[in-house]
């Protein structure tokens, strides 16, 4: 009996089964050339903009690349190594590759946008006796299930308009983002300033030590043996967290906080440790410039009780701040690089209270603070708001995947 080879998601005019067959069977495989390691040291900025693949006709007369190089248009590359390996794409465009590649030609008119697709779903394992890599004899052997030409494009088109949906988004994302980072350094250098109710401008900027407007207070050193997601009476951040997930305008509802396991004595914490709205929380430990010294804003805890813990400072304000404008300040350049300047350590950085005490606050006044967090607030609420279409586009191409294929 014939076995029923039937997407779950299918285009109206088409039915019957697909036909299951070896990639060697719909594509000729080839290996590609490498460049060597002299060339990729000459590519520098655009090898990282381009790690896999370099546009002929863009670059063609940077690299100086002779025809021993290139891959034609109409074919499917799979790269046989380094970080991408494994990943397919279709070439409609001659392309000059700078790493090792399998490059894959149709035999029978196979559509190559739809065979990227399928080529991508496909669990590859990886021949390694030192560095990773994929074989075109490997790739021939793998099985893929296809239906006809005209389903083929079909399929291919409406996954294609969903990718353009996907990178529109990707790339509103990343300039609304730029944005961000540009007006910041504008507002916090003081190239930019905002006018009052009445059009006059604002007191001038005060500099004053962290110190002066923050006071630390004792945090725990509790492990992730110590937590857990599911119940408790008090939630504990962990610096990891504030490296990898948590938003720098910190609000509980809106974040995954572990709880301290009920089997530890919690009447050993002070009132003052409990966090309230206002205070920074700031990670002490990393392995980066770029994380050292990350830090959140509380910005709402909706009553519930949570503590700072294993390699956190907690600051308190001594004097009232604009809600958000810490946040937003503990992000620029301005204050940013005098945090990696105080970092010690080598393979671990570390930061300590008394000089995080030290750094310089350019403060402004209150009421030019909220208009600073509130413009700034408003671009992250754009952003988000743009993250989660993306996230939302790319959950329902995750959908059309796992329906639209056999």
């Amino acid at each position: 009996m014939e076995k029923v080879m039937i997407p779950k998601l299918r285009f109206p005019e088409f039915g019957g089964n697909w036909e299951t067959k070896k990639v060697g069977e719909c594509f000729k495989v080839n290996a590609g050339g490498d460049i060597d390691k002299e060339h990729v040291s000459e590519i520098k900025t655009d090898y990282y903009k381009y790690p896999i693949y370099a546009n002929a006709e863009k670059n063609k007369g940077l690299y100086g690349y002779s025809d021993l190089y290139k891959v034609e248009a109409g074919t499917v590359t799979i790269a046989g190594r380094g970080v991408n390996i494994g990943i397919a794409h279709a070439r409609d465009h001659r392309y000059f590759p700078i790493v090792r590649l399998l490059i894959l030609k149709p035999l029978n008119r196979e559509d190559i946008f739809f065979a990227e697709y399928v080529l991508n779903r496909l669990s590859l394992f990886v021949e390694s006796t030192g560095v990773p890599q994929l074989t075109a004899p490997q790739i021939s052997n793998y099985k893929i299930t296809i239906p006809n030409l005209p389903e083929q494009q079909k399929i291919a088109t409406f996954l294609g308009t969903v990718d353009e949906k996907i990178s529109a988004l990707e790339e509103k994302k990343h300039l609304l983002e730029q944005y961000k980072k540009g007006v910041m350094q504008q507002l916090f250098s003081q190239q930019i300033r905002f006018k009052d109710e009445d059009g006059n401008d604002f007191p001038a900027w005060e500099e004053r030590k962290f110190s002066e407007l923050y006071k630390f207070v004792s945090t725990n050193s509790l492990s992730r043996e110590k937590l857990n997601y599911e119940e408790g009476e008090i939630r504990n951040i962990h610096y990891g967290d504030i490296h990898t997930k948590f938003r720098s305008h910190f609000q509980l509802n809106n974040e995954e906080v572990p709880f301290i396991n009920n089997d530890v004595d919690i009447s050993r914490f002070k009132p003052e440790a409990f966090c309230k709205v206002g205070d920074i929380i700031m990670a002490d430990a990393s392995e980066d410039y770029n994380d050292i010294g990350k830090a959140i804003e509380i910005m709402s805890l909706d009553g519930n009780r949570m503590v700072s813990g294993l390699h956190t400072f907690l600051a308190k304000p001594i004097q009232k701040q604009a809600l958000g404008f810490m946040g937003h300040f503990m992000k620029s350049w301005v204050f940013r690089k005098q945090m990696m300047v105080i970092a010690q350590g080598t393979k671990v950085l570390s930061i300590s209270t008394s000089r995080v005490g030290n750094l310089k606050v350019l403060i402004p006044s209150l009421p030019e603070q909220q208009k600073i967090a509130s413009f700034l607030s408003a671009i992250d609420d754009k952003i988000a708001g743009v993250g989660e279409q993306l996230e939302q586009s790319r959950a329902f191409k995750k959908g059309l995947l796992q329906g639209m294929f056999v």
